[in-house]
């Protein structure tokens, strides 16, 4: 890629990198408040598993439909303004969703209509940002740049937002979704200040651009073995966190406003899980610490199923964060570095969709087998599951 940004310092420390991670910061908390806010309000207006799954489903789709043809677009365009249009998008769909709950009018049509539109956006969002992080982390610092994206996400999306939205929802549920709006907002216009990077073009179709990417991702090994492992994981995690708020409410008793507590004890963990990373990969080698992160969080999701005791329950939560924190830095870097600049966001795309495109089988799955067995059962399966992947793939992600 040509690049507007040859006279901006790269690195963590780099002016460019610290106004991204501003933007992340901001958007993060709105988003914090939006996907603890979203299903915590299906689950409390409807009580049903099934409207829950089915909201948690179109929340998760676009990764299948979309991400693909995002990617490629991506990589034709530049990469600050998709993410700025991309952010003033969900500000006003998220506004407008505000304002369909304060009325009254927010059916879970319009819930899941809104979840699916702001994650199409979301699409176009990641994958661009992706190449921002690249291009000005640098090569030598993608660990130390995936551990302060997975930091922020932390605490903006799994601590602020979600302390947030305990107080919110308590006042107006309404409010939750406006304040995500304005989080927008702001992220646009902090974007606005980041380097850019201009696309270089290609002389290929958007098809082939799209077959190139996909062809890639597959013929890489470390690439392919990856893939495999997050969407095997990827399908369990949107069985049990289409379930959270309904099993918070339902089996632990937690009254509505104190749901996003467990989230803060995810964050928590998750914290310590990106701090640790880079320094484990450093003493064991990054395949190894990936595998034992992949299975503690089997670990974790079953243990979270098998009693109603909250003790156990807060202890499964902090692990769902050091596992899952630990394995995104981890994974994110090897995807990187595997992957040319000029196809970072097919790429990205590709893997996303292989990755996650499978998401709304696992959050569609949930709903009903929580409904013909237990809500416990659905975690316990979860875990069992991504526990039996890390020991069938543990030889090829320890390779890389």
């Amino acid at each position: 890629m040509e690049r507007d940004m040859r006279h901006t310092a790269k690195g963590v420390r780099g002016r460019g990198f610290r106004a991204l991670t501003g933007a992340w910061a901001v958007s993060l908390v709105g988003d914090g408040v939006r996907v603890v806010a979203l299903p915590l309000f299906t689950a409390a207006s409807t009580r049903s598993p099934l409207a829950v799954s089915a909201v948690a489903v179109a929340l998760t789709l676009p990764w299948l439909l979309v991400a693909l043809p995002a990617g490629a677009l991506v990589d034709r365009l530049r990469p600050r303004t998709v993410v700025v249009v991309a952010h003033w998008l969900r500000a006003g769909v998220t506004g407008l969703l505000a304002l369909a709950v304060h009325t009254g009018h927010a059916t879970v049509v319009v819930l899941c209509a809104t979840a699916f539109v702001l994650t199409s956006a979301e699409t176009f969002a990641d994958s661009a940002s992706q190449v921002l992080l690249v291009e000005l982390a640098g090569p030598d610092e993608l660990e130390a740049a995936n551990g302060r994206f997975v930091t922020v996400e932390t605490i903006g999306m799994d601590l602020a937002g979600p302390l947030a939205a305990a107080v919110l929802f308590w006042w107006a549920p309404a409010a939750c979704f406006a304040l995500d709006a304005l989080s927008f907002v702001v992220a646009a216009v902090l974007v606005s200040r980041v380097p850019d990077v201009a696309p270089e073009r290609s002389g290929s179709d958007l098809r082939g651009q799209l077959a190139e990417g996909a062809r890639f991702l597959w013929r890489t090994p470390g690439l392919r073995s990856l893939v495999v492992a997050v969407a095997i994981t990827a399908v369990c995690a949107a069985a049990i966190n289409a379930m959270l708020a309904l099993y918070s409410i339902q089996v632990l008793g937690l009254a509505e406003p104190v749901v996003p507590f467990l989230v803060v004890c995810m964050a928590a963990g998750a914290l310590l899980g990106a701090r640790l990373s880079p320094a484990l990969a450093a003493r064991w080698g990054a395949g190894r610490v990936m595998v034992g992160f992949l299975a503690l969080l089997g670990a974790a999701f079953a243990l979270f199923g098998l009693t109603p005791w909250l003790v156990l329950a807060v202890l499964a939560c902090v692990l769902f964060g050091v596992a899952s924190a630990g394995w995104n830095v981890l994974s994110a870097t090897r995807r990187q570095r595997l992957t040319p600049g000029p196809m970072m966001g097919r790429v990205t795309s590709a893997y996303r969709v292989l990755a996650w495109g499978l998401s709304p089988l696992g959050a569609g799955l949930a709903g009903p087998l929580a409904d013909a067995t237990s809500l416990g059962t659905v975690y316990v399966v979860a875990g069992s599951i991504v526990g039996l992947t890390a020991i069938l793939l543990a030889r090829p992600l320890a390779r890389g």
